[in-house]
């Protein structure tokens, strides 16, 4: 499995996390959470990135790509940690609807 480390935590491909990150919509700064499946890592060092997947409301998917040193991340919580995952990209989730698109 890939897996990386971001402030303590180990990532792992195919964990369900919570990724905290920080918005400025004018001057005005807040904290967004983005909640979702990791379904791919890619680069090394500084250069490693990850996308996170979920399904939005109407059942459409979201993905959305961060960089694992971006000084926006604030945090990054690991709800479900993967079980039974023996690849290391899961791009096949994009063709799965319902409750098997969201578990690995």
């Amino acid at each position: 499995m890939i897996s990386t480390k971001f402030n303590e935590t180990t990532l792992t491909v195919g964990d369900t996390v919570r990724v905290h990150t920080n918005v400025t919509e004018g001057t005005k700064t807040r904290v967004q959470i983005f909640e979702g499946i990791i379904i791919r890592f890619s680069g090394r060092g500084e250069n490693q990135t990850f996308i996170v997947r979920r399904i939005s409301t109407g059942g459409a998917g979201v993905e959305r790509t961060w960089p694992v040193n971006s000084r926006t991340l604030v945090k990054i919580e690991v709800k479900k940690s993967a079980r039974r995952v023996r690849r290391s990209k899961l791009y096949y989730l994009r063709n799965l609807t319902g409750k098997l698109a969201t578990t690995v």
